[in-house]
């Protein structure tokens, strides 16, 4: 083997060595803004037969230098194989039902050295799930009372599907977006139900004088 050769091999593997160092860092500041519901792994991807290089919130019980898991071995077999896979339905060895998601890292040379991967621990949340159906659950009943006036639902439901297109709550809109909206609202008709404004405004935690405001820019 020529100088130059070694050399590059040496390089490689000092880069691969900073970059799973790198890989482990990312991977404990996930872990420590998703604890206690989220496992975060690194794999060295290098060493299949011991790959686990880090667990961080261990939540299946597994440890340093364990083996690689498929995703691993696929990764390791091909190149082509997704460098990201999310949120795919998966397990913990005694049954607890989890979130995974798998990146795979790659070096300058196109291969599988590594991945991080997150395991979310789903018994929690399918607990809390169940209990606001419960508590949210209506018995069919052909009883009919309102408690608020007539068409003000239609406003806020109006509101918040405006939000949701954006990824957002009625409380994040920005002035823009509160301006859109009311165009939105006059054009349907919602404003002209009785005490529209009103409405308006507090489902947008903002003033009535700033809604008239936005009215009155129509």
């Amino acid at each position: 083997m020529n100088l130059e050769m070694k050399f590059g091999i040496e390089m490689s593997a000092f880069d691969e060595k900073y970059l799973l160092k790198q890989l482990d860092m990312i991977a404990q500041g996930l872990s420590e803004t998703l604890a206690p519901f989220c496992e975060v792994v690194v794999h060295d991807l290098t060493n299949p037969e011991h790959s686990i290089l880090a667990i961080h919130n261990n939540l299946s019980g597994r440890k340093v230098g364990d083996p690689a898991t498929e995703l691993g071995l696929a990764r390791i077999t091909s190149s082509e194989f997704p460098s990201l896979i999310t949120n795919y339905a998966n397990q913990f060895a005694d049954g607890r039902p989890t979130k995974s998601t798998s990146i795979g890292i790659k070096n300058t040379d196109g291969q599988y050295v590594a991945a991080l991967c997150m395991n979310i621990d789903l018994t929690l949340f399918r607990g809390m799930q169940s209990a606001l159906d419960r508590f949210t659950h209506i018995e069919s009943t052909s009883i009919v009372e309102h408690l608020e006036p007539k068409g003000s639902e239609a406003i806020r439901q109006y509101i918040d599907q405006y939000a949701a297109q954006s990824g957002k709550t009625a409380h994040m809109l920005k002035l823009q977006e509160r301006k859109a909206l009311m165009a939105e609202l006059k054009q349907n008709g919602l404003l002209e139900i009785k005490k529209a404004i009103e409405t308006v405004a507090q489902h947008l935690s903002i003033s009535r004088a700033t809604a008239y405001l936005y009215f009155k820019d129509l």
